[in-house]
């Protein structure tokens, strides 16, 4: 208990982090800075949550040089036949599997510097596969070792996992966040002797999505992060 003859008349600062963890969903903590003399307390409530990417784009970019336009054209061809039996292989229906950017390069045109001994022409197809089967995507992303056995030079990216349902779980996190908030806010009138008054201000920080291990890149984590922070002012009585 705060001895109150010891608070000046003028105004008193205080900090308090504040935690709370329930089932591992959620992990709220409160900062709190506190003024004596307007009777206030403001807090801070953050709330966690583990979720799984809902949707993923892979894409395939392979590539194939040579001295013969001709020639070249034809191995790309063949090679994005593969890659379509590949992907069909895999379980991918043909109307998810899209065909991005032909690319050719003419090295010895003058734009270019190329070294002795480069190929003339260089030739990259990629192929885009936008699906909400996540699970069938990183599968296939351990497999990919199959089409270089097979030749094809495979210029590789990770796949890009996203997380679409942000608005289905929006309402709650805000709850558990305004929640946790107030426990930090109780506590502190609690050790401070006041009783905690209604809610005079009150403000909701962005989402994030984040990575759900601090190694992984947000956008190449199949399984994911959201949090979101909430401060809000309290008077006390």
């Amino acid at each position: 208990m705060i001895d109150q003859k010891l608070i000046p008349a003028a105004v008193l600062g205080g900090a308090l982090a504040v935690g709370l963890i329930a089932g591992g969903a959620l992990v709220g903590q409160g900062i709190v800075n506190a003024r004596v003399g307007d009777r206030s307390v403001t807090v801070r409530g953050v709330a966690e949550r583990d979720v799984v990417a809902d949707l993923a784009v892979l894409s395939l970019r392979f590539t194939v040089s040579g001295e013969e336009l001709s020639a070249v054209q034809s191995q790309i061809d063949a090679d994005l036949a593969i890659v379509r039996a590949f992907l069909k292989g895999q379980g991918y229906a043909d109307d998810i599997v899209n065909l991005g950017r032909l690319e050719v390069t003419d090295t010895k045109n003058r734009d270019y510097a190329a070294q002795p001994g480069t190929p003339r022409y260089i030739m990259a197809q990629t192929v885009i596969v936008r699906t909400n089967d996540v699970a069938r995507v990183a599968q296939t992303e351990r497999a990919l070792n199959d089409l270089v056995r097979q030749g094809v030079v495979l210029d590789f990216t990770a796949p890009t996992y996203v997380f679409t349902k942000l608005n289905d779980v929006r309402p709650a996190m805000i709850g558990e966040a305004t929640a946790s908030a107030r426990t930090g806010a109780q506590k502190f009138a609690q050790d401070s002797g006041a009783a905690l008054g209604p809610i005079s201000r009150a403000t909701q920080g962005s989402f994030e999505i984040l990575a759900r291990e601090d190694v992984d890149a947000e956008s190449t984590s199949l399984n994911k992060r959201v949090r979101v922070v909430t401060t809000i002012t309290y008077q006390l009585k």
